[in-house]
C-alpha cells in the first residue's frame, strides 16, 4: 500500500476522497489519513487507492506534416515543421507551433480534473469529480478556495464534473452525482438546478438525457441524444445533437454525426435478461464542438474535413485532410485504456422505475481493479485519423482537433478556421492534455506517477 499526496479538495482525515469500487460505476471512498510527522512535506495523504483513475495517455500525433487534399493532388513530401493546404489550386504553408514552458502551473494535486472555466480577472474554476471538490484558484498566487460542500441540499454537489461559462459571467456545473446541473453566481453562489434526465423511459417513452457537452454565448446547451440505446434489431450507428433553449425549453436539432461501432450481448434467460452494449475501441466517430455564437463544428471521420453549421443554418464545408492511418498494434491499444483512465473513463447511467417511480443516476469512475486484456476486445486494423470527443473550440472561434498518431507521441492538434481551412498545428508537450481555453491561453493537465493531477497554464500560439 503506497502514500501518496492528498488532492485538493479531497477532505484530509474525513473520507471524502473517492475512488470506484469494482463494477457496476459506483464511487466508495478510500481511506485518508493526516499527515504525519515523518512526512517532510507534511502533506495529507490518503492509501489504500484501488483502480487509479488517471494514468497518463501517451500523446497523438502523426509523422512531420499534414497535408490537406485540393482534390487533383494526390501525394506530396512534407518539410518536417510545415503542413501544406490546398486552397482552389494554391497551396500554403502554415506553421507548426510547440507549446514550450507553462506560464503557470497549480502546484496543488487534484484527484481529477474533469472541468475547467476561467473566470474573469484570471481567476480558474476547477471541478473534480474523484475528490468531491468545485474550487476557484488563482494561478498566480496558488490561492485557492473551495465553494459548496457535499451532500444533496441547495449549496451542495456528490460529483462535479463539467462546468460551462453562461452570460452574466455564471457557470453551469454538472453534478453527476446528484443528476443536476445547477448554475453558479459569479460570487459562487448556487442558483437554480434542473435535472439531467427527464421524461419516460422504455419503449414509446420520451426520456431525454440532457447532460451538456458544449453551450454558446447565448446559455443553450447542446448534447448528443443517448436514447434508444439496446432498443430494436439494430444498435444505432448515428446520433443527432441536439440544443436546448433554457429560456424557452425549446429542443432541436442541429446536425447528425457517426457514432463509433458497437456490439451487443445478452445473457441471461427471458424473465431476467441482460443486455451488455460495447464500443469497439478506435472506430471511427465524428466529433463536434460548439462555438460561441451558436455554430456548430462537425468533424468528419470517414473523410477527415470539418464542416460549419451556421446559427442562420448555412453549413460551410472545409476541403479533405490527409493523413496517414497508424495500424493498430498492442501498444496503441494499452494506450487506449491509459488515455480512458485519465478522463475518468466514461459516465455510467443507471435507470430504476420502482412502483412508477423513475430514479436516474450518474457516475464517472468506477473501472475494474484489474488491467483489461486488450485482446478480450474487437479491433481495427488502423486508428482513425483524430481522438474521439477532442474537438473543442478557442474563445476566438478557432477549431483544435487533437490528431491520432503512434503510441508514446506528443500531444498534436490541428487547428481549423471558420471555413474549415486547416491553418496551424500545435505540439503539446508530452504527458499533457488538454482541459480547455482562456483569454488567449490553453489549459493542459499533467499526471504524475502517482495518477494525480495538476493544471498548467500556456500562452496560446
Amino acid at each position: 500500500m503506497t502514500d501518496v499526496p492528498c488532492p485538493v479538495g479531497a477532505g484530509c482525515g474525513d473520507g471524502r476522497l473517492e475512488r470506484g469500487l469494482k463494477g457496476e460505476g459506483r464511487v466508495g471512498a478510500a481511506t485518508a489519513t493526516r499527515p504525519s510527522a515523518s512526512n517532510p512535506n507534511d502533506r495529507c495523504r490518503f492509501r489504500g487507492v484501488r483502480d487509479p483513475l488517471a494514468r497518463q495517455a501517451a500523446p497523438q500525433t502523426l509523422e512531420h506534416g499534414v497535408m490537406a487534399v485540393n482534390g487533383s493532388v494526390r501525394t506530396m513530401v512534407l518539410a518536417a515543421g510545415m503542413l501544406v493546404l490546398g486552397a482552389q489550386g494554391a497551396w500554403a504553408q502554415a506553421p507548426q507551433h510547440r507549446l514550450g514552458d507553462p506560464d503557470a502551473t497549480f502546484a496543488e494535486a487534484f484527484g481529477l480534473v474533469q472541468g475547467v472555466r476561467e473566470l474573469p480577472g484570471g481567476r480558474v474554476m476547477v471541478a473534480d469529480p474523484l475528490g468531491q471538490a468545485l474550487v476557484i484558484l488563482d494561478m498566480s498566487t496558488g490561492a485557492a478556495d473551495t465553494l459548496g460542500g457535499v451532500g444533496q441540499g441547495p449549496d451542495e454537489y456528490r460529483q462535479p464534473d463539467g462546468l460551462f461559462p453562461l452570460p452574466n459571467d455564471s457557470t453551469l456545473m454538472v453534478d453527476l452525482g446528484n443528476g443536476r446541473i445547477t448554475v453558479v453566481g459569479p460570487d459562487g453562489s448556487f442558483g437554480n438546478t434542473t435535472p439531467i434526465a427527464f421524461g419516460t423511459p422504455g419503449p414509446g417513452g420520451n426520456m431525454m438525457i440532457r447532460l451538456p457537452q458544449a453551450i454558446d454565448a447565448q446559455g443553450r446547451l447542446y448534447f448528443r441524444n443517448v436514447g434508444g440505446m439496446g432498443r430494436g434489431p439494430q444498435l444505432p450507428t448515428h446520433g443527432a445533437i441536439l440544443r436546448w433553449d433554457r429560456a424557452t425549453g425549446a429542443v432541436d436539432s442541429v446536425g447528425m454525426v457517426q457514432l463509433q461501432a458497437m456490439t451487443r450481448s445478452t445473457s441471461g434467460g427471458p424473465q431476467s435478461q441482460r443486455v451488455a452494449i460495447q464500443e469497439i475501441p478506435l472506430s471511427p466517430s465524428d466529433g463536434w464542438a460548439v462555438a460561441p455564437d451558436g455554430s456548430v463544428a462537425l468533424v468528419r471521420a470517414d473523410e477527415y474535413r470539418v464542416e460549419w453549421v451556421r446559427p442562420d443554418g448555412r453549413v460551410v464545408q472545409g476541403e479533405s485532410v490527409s493523413f496517414r492511418p497508424v495500424r493498430i498494434g498492442q501498444a496503441e491499444k494499452r494506450e487506449y485504456f491509459e488515455r480512458r483512465q485519465q478522463i475518468g473513463g466514461g459516465v455510467s447511467v443507471g435507470i430504476t422505475v420502482q412502483n412508477g417511480a423513475m430514479t436516474t443516476t450518474f457516475a464517472r469512475g468506477g473501472a475494474p481493479d484489474d488491467e483489461p486484456d486488450p485482446d478480450a476486445y474487437q479491433w481495427p486494423d488502423v486508428k482513425p485519423p483524430f481522438v474521439a470527443n477532442s474537438a473543442r473550440v478557442t474563445l476566438a472561434g478557432e477549431l483544435w482537433v487533437q490528431r491520432e498518431g503512434k503510441a508514446g507521441d506528443p500531444p498534436t492538434f490541428d487547428v481549423f478556421d471558420r471555413d474549415g481551412r486547416l491553418t496551424s498545428q500545435v505540439i503539446a508537450p508530452a504527458g499533457r492534455r488538454l482541459a480547455g481555453f482562456g483569454d488567449g491561453v490553453v489549459y493542459l493537465v499533467r499526471t504524475d506517477e502517482f495518477d494525480l493531477q495538476y493544471l498548467e497554464r500556456y500562452r496560446q500560439p
